[in-house]
């Protein structure tokens, strides 16, 4: 049997090309992970921030406060002074979290993440504030529909219906509850079929028939493409989204952060 190592060079030589290939196809596989993990990241942050209502406007084109004064109509919900120095305008839909976040804190949807100060917290409840401006008379307040959720239609017709009875807030009170919330987007949806679960839930704030005839025969059903048309002539960017004369506030700030901007608005 022969002793020369040579016949086992051309071995050597293959399984070293083969290595390498090999160590280039992983570092590729690699690269290529590392670019999907990547843009996965960015797709789930994207709709972490569409559903928060926090997106970030980076062209946004400035607010004309004409456009707000003009929501200032008879046919929306409209509250306080209208010719006050300081208009809010809230786009909120009654299937989004975080409108529920901006109306009560939502503890038992967020788990603490928007505990009130009233509960020990440290968040403010931009829609409390303003209605407790709006009632002291010190601003105008109109809040209007928008789609940031999906399962809204009902429930903010109900709403238009009670502020026909003079019961906005009554109504309003009870459905941004936990309870409210899991019958709006569990129950109701956008079914007008489930109007009587949503006006047997609100019976004990509004007239009950009242409310049903007013669902069921859909009056306010075209107003609320008509608020998405408002929404948009404002730049809207999701639910909540405020705006204090020509300065929007997209998503479920704390009033803390928008206190300084109301103030300077009255003066």
């Amino acid at each position: 049997m022969s002793n020369d190592k040579s016949i086992l060079k051309p071995y050597k030589r293959g399984a070293a090309s083969l290595a390498i290939i090999l160590g280039i196809l992983l570092a590729a596989l690699a690269l290529y992970l590392v670019y999907k993990v990547q843009g996965l990241e960015a797709r789930v942050k994207k709709v972490e921030d569409v559903i928060s209502g926090a997106t970030a406007q980076q062209a946004d084109k400035p607010l004309d406060i004409k456009n707000v004064k003009a929501l200032f109509k008879k046919g929306n919900m409209v509250f306080g002074n209208q010719k006050a120095k300081a208009l809010v305008v809230e786009f909120s839909d009654p299937s989004c979290p975080y409108c529920h976040a901006a109306a009560y804190g939502a503890d038992e949807i967020f788990q603490g993440k928007f505990k009130t100060v009233e509960n020990g917290g440290t968040y403010q409840s931009p829609v409390q504030a303003f209605r407790k401006l709006a009632q002291e008379g010190k601003i105008g307040y109109v809040t209007l529909y928008a789609n940031g959720h999906g399962s809204g239609e009902i429930a903010a017709q109900a709403l238009y219906c009670a502020y026909d009875q003079g019961k906005y807030w009554e109504a309003h009170d009870l459905l941004f509850t936990s309870a409210g919330y899991n019958l709006i987007n569990n129950d109701v949806k956008n079914d007008k079929a489930n109007a009587p679960k949503i006006v047997e839930y609100l019976a004990s704030a509004v007239d009950g028939s009242t409310l049903q005839s007013c669902i069921e025969s859909g009056k306010y059903a075209k107003k609320l493409a008509e608020d998405m048309q408002s929404a948009q002539s404002l730049n809207f960017s999701g639910t909540p989204m405020f705006v204090v004369n020509t300065k929007k506030f997209a998503g479920a700030y704390s009033y803390e952060n928008m206190k300084p901007d109301v103030e300077a608005a009255m003066k």
